[in-house]
C-alpha cells in the first residue's frame, strides 16, 4: 500500500496522540529540533515563519530529538518550557523521538525514504560542518538519512513533500518555497 504522510501521527509535547490527516490541506513544516545545538536560534525564524503564515494555512511542527550529540537531554516538559521561554514557540511541537537509524519515528523514516541529501551547501562554515558529518557517518553520509538537528521537510497542501532543507538552510530563507506552496 502507497502510505503518504496523512497516515501517520504523532505523540504531542503535552501527550496527546495528532494525527497529521488533522493538516489535510495545509502546508506542514516538519522539523527535528534540539535546544542545545548551534542551530537552535533557528527556533526564532521557525516560530517567526509560522506566526508570518499561518493564517495563509502553514503549520510548523517541531520534534525534539536527542540522537545529535545528545543535544535534546530535557524532558517533555523542560524542553516545552525552553522553547516557549528563550524563543517564545507557538507551533505544536511533539514528544522526544528519535529521526534516524532503527528506531526512528515512522514520519521521518517516510520523510528520510522520500528524499534525497544534496550536502549542506556551499560557504566555508558548510563545508567545515559536512567535514565533520563525513567523518561521523563514513558511507552513511550520501544516504538519505537526516544527518543533524533542524533539518527541515516542507509538506505542500496535497501532502507530497515540496523540499527538504539541511540544518544550514535557515528559515528565512525558506520564505520563497513556502510561498510558492501556499
Amino acid at each position: 500500500m502507497n502510505m503518504s504522510i496523512y497516515d501517520y501521527s504523532f505523540q504531542s509535547i503535552e501527550g496527546k496522540t495528532v494525527s497529521l490527516s488533522d493538516y489535510k490541506g495545509k502546508v506542514m513544516l516538519l522539523v527535528n529540533t534540539a535546544s542545545k545545538c548551534g542551530f537552535t536560534p533557528q527556533y526564532e525564524g521557525l516560530e517567526k515563519l509560522y506566526k508570518t503564515y499561518q493564517d495563509q494555512g502553514l503549520v510548523v511542527i517541531g520534534f525534539p530529538c536527542n540522537q545529535f550529540s545528545e543535544q535534546e537531554p530535557g524532558t517533555n516538559s523542560e524542553v516545552q518550557e525552553f522553547c516557549k521561554i528563550r524563543y517564545g514557540v507557538t507551533f505544536p511541537l511533539s514528544a522526544k523521538i528519535n529521526v534516524r537509524d532503527e528506531n526512528a519515528d515512522p514520519i521521518f523514516q517516510y520523510l528520510s525514504e522520500h528524499t534525497t541529501f544534496d550536502g549542506f551547501g556551499k560557504g566555508l562554515k558548510n563545508k567545515a560542518f559536512e567535514l565533520m558529518m563525513k567523518q561521523k557517518y563514513g558511507k552513511q553520509f550520501s544516504d538519505s538519512s537526516v544527518k543533524w538537528n533542524f533539518t527541515k521537510f516542507l509538506i505542500g497542501k496535497d501532502g507530497k513533500i515540496a523540499g527538504r532543507f539541511e540544518p544550514t538552510i535557515s528559515p528565512e530563507s525558506m520564505t520563497t518555497s513556502i510561498e510558492e506552496c501556499l
